[in-house]
């Protein structure tokens, strides 16, 4: 086991509270926390603690920070990016009609249709589709997995309030239509468009490109509070916000919450991003390096599949050299101490990955030596069962709910 002897990263807090350190590879995983805040965000977050606030008047602030940031009309803050989904589902059904708000989810009345493409309906956590379903809405599949033709959603649109489009790594990455498409379509028929960008850092393009509305995470590449961004057209974000008379109730955010998030934004369009990103790409550089000549590995630096600009290092097993698995592997990087926690939601097809974006002050040459000591190990890899480390890929996030507690 590595330790930390020699790297200065600071687990005061872990160590303090008897919390298990851990590094993060993986990216911006909600299990993990999301994101590191700075101390700019963190500090504007505790500030707003000790004090009361008109929180309408807290979110007409963030609505014009989001303003600025995406080029939208308006925009207000939700508990994360799933709960403005079913936001912005709902205020497409009932508009700023706050009685039928009130009736939601159980009598959305006619019209309560929200068309997505087969292809986009993942999950990111919880189902897309039960996003939907939370605000009342009913799911209209658009074409087959991995083909969705322009009249088929034509067809869909019929009796619909909105058209969802999803962009992930998650979503199957052809035969879609692409997203100016399925604008033009939608709003040929008077539809709006809703896009989930939850994990993206485009801020204006999907706006730009078509969409009424557009939904962010606040707490991944952001590095705010765990909070949610929707932005769009201002009809569309009121109705979307009297949501909170109702179903948005449980899903409401706190002042300490909307004031790191307008600090985070803040901060985002200030930030030095070339300098950031030549910083994540020493760590690649660095990591790649350390184990290209490892028998079985071959590291090869990606970029990012919805063009992200970002790079992760994908790190392809051979077992027959390597002595395991990437499942194993990946297992066994879990398991170091500290656990690194690496990218591993593709292992069946012979490969993880290490997203460099979430790290803290020395993590990354940490990585690096624990990426050497547990891929130069095949046969420790070996003892973990090869079809439960495959399965634990795909399982895991559900069995971990099932493990709370348990005994």
């Amino acid at each position: 086991m590595l330790g930390n002897t020699g790297y200065p990263v600071d687990w005061s807090w872990h160590d303090a509270q008897g919390f298990a350190r851990v590094i993060n590879t993986s990216g911006t995983m909600t299990s993990l926390g999301g994101s590191i805040a700075t101390r700019r965000v963190a500090e504007a977050t505790a500030a707003a603690m000790p004090r009361f606030v008109r929180i309408h008047e807290m979110q007409a602030r963030a609505s014009e920070v989001i303003a600025q940031l995406t080029g939208a009309e308006a925009g207000f803050l939700t508990a994360s990016a799933s709960a403005g989904i079913t936001l912005a589902v709902a205020g497409c059904i009932t508009g700023l009609d706050p009685a039928r708000a009130e009736a939601l989810p159980g009598d959305p009345g006619p019209g309560n249709g929200v068309a997505v493409q087969m292809g986009h309906l993942c999950e990111y956590g919880a189902p897309v589709s039960q996003a939907i379903a939370l605000a009342g809405g009913a799911t209209r599949i658009v074409g087959q997995s991995t083909l969705a033709k322009d009249y088929q959603l034509d067809a869909a649109l019929e009796g619909c309030a909105a058209g969802l489009y999803v962009v992930s790594h998650h979503v199957v990455d052809y035969g879609m239509i692409p997203l100016e498409t399925f604008a033009a379509i939608c709003h040929a028929r008077g539809v709006p468009v809703i896009v989930d960008a939850a994990s993206e850092y485009d801020l204006t393009g999907f706006l730009a490109g078509g969409a009424d509305i557009a939904i962010y995470s606040g707490h991944k590449f952001m590095g705010g509070p765990t909070s949610g961004i929707v932005a769009g057209r201002r009809d569309l974000i009121r109705a979307a916000y009297l949501q909170n008379i109702g179903i948005g109730r449980g899903m409401k955010i706190g002042k300490e919450s909307i004031a790191g998030a307008i600090e985070a934004m803040a901060q985002w369009m200030e930030r030095d991003h070339d300098a950031i990103r030549a910083e994540e790409t020493r760590a690649l550089d660095m990591w790649k390096t350390a184990i290209e000549g490892l028998p079985g590995i071959t590291p090869v630096r990606i970029p990012d599949p919805t063009g992200n600009p970002l790079e992760r290092l994908q790190v392809w097993v051979d077992p027959a050299r390597a002595g395991a698995s990437a499942a194993q592997f990946a297992e066994i990087l879990g398991r170091q101490d500290p656990p690194l926690i690496v990218r591993g939601h593709e292992v069946e097809q012979g490969y993880f990955q290490l997203d460099p974006c979430n790290l803290m002050q020395g993590q990354a040459r940490m990585v690096r030596d624990i990426l050497v000591a547990g891929l130069s190990d095949g046969a420790a890899a070996a003892a973990i069962d090869a079809k439960a480390a495959a399965a634990a890929a795909r399982n895991g996030g559900t069995q971990a709910y099932m493990d709370w507690l348990a005994g």
